[in-house]
């Protein structure tokens, strides 16, 4: 429909994605003279890219904020702080200086581990069986190829019944059609031969009468 907005857009909050794809962990260009200048910070607020301490306590001091943290070079979140504003069900957590975090963004491994039976459904990463995906950016993936598949399901759905009405509704017509043909043909007049008539034996004169009498 026109001019709506997207229906997968409506499921997620819309500083989420914006959030997922800012680089953390870099000079602020603003207060990059200050021991202070790591960005780390996310106004959730405002969505404008990463803030520092000192952009936070300037411009953002009643704004909802929440602080990235690192683990192997990888942008993490506390379960505490986001749990509050998303749903994070399916999405692995892990324990990391003793609080519980999730991952931002995908982290594919290059070889899956050994005897693992449960991965990530979009990144392959090895997971613990009560888990679908292994952070925040897969689960937004993952749930939108469920409801690409639910959707198109329905449409087949929808697509064989009105073939099959359309072939009931051909069939029905064609035998109405072959009945009424039926019953408007004149019938096939039969004909009965009549016995015929079988031709006696000719008996030819007797020889004697053919001679002339003198």
């Amino acid at each position: 429909m026109g001019g709506g907005v997207p229906e997968e857009n409506c499921r997620w909050p819309p500083w989420l994605r914006p959030l997922l794809s800012t680089r953390f962990f870099v000079q602020c260009a603003v207060h990059a003279d200050s021991h202070k200048s790591e960005c780390n910070m996310y106004c959730i607020d405002c969505t404008n890219g990463a803030l520092c301490s000192l952009c936070l306590a300037h411009h953002h001091r009643d704004h909802r904020t929440i602080q990235i943290r690192r683990s192997s070079y990888h942008d993490v979140i506390r379960v505490s702080e986001v749990q509050k504003m998303l749903d994070i069900t399916g999405v692995q957590t892990y324990i990391i200086n003793s609080a519980r975090v999730v991952f931002l963004n995908e982290r594919p491994q290059p070889r899956p581990g050994k005897g693992v039976t449960n991965n990530c459904e979009v990144c392959e990463r090895s997971l613990l069986d009560s888990f679908r995906f292994c952070s925040l950016g897969c689960k937004i993936a993952g749930t939108a190829n469920d409801r690409s598949s639910k959707k198109s399901g329905e449409k087949k759905a929808m697509a064989t019944a009105a073939s099959s009405d359309s072939e009931e509704s051909y069939t029905s017509r064609g035998s109405e059609n072959s009945n009424m043909t039926n019953s408007f043909a004149p019938s096939t007049p039969q004909y009965h031969r009549s016995a015929k008539r079988r031709k006696g034996i000719p008996h030819r004169a007797p020889f004697g009468s053919l001679i002339l009498e003198l």
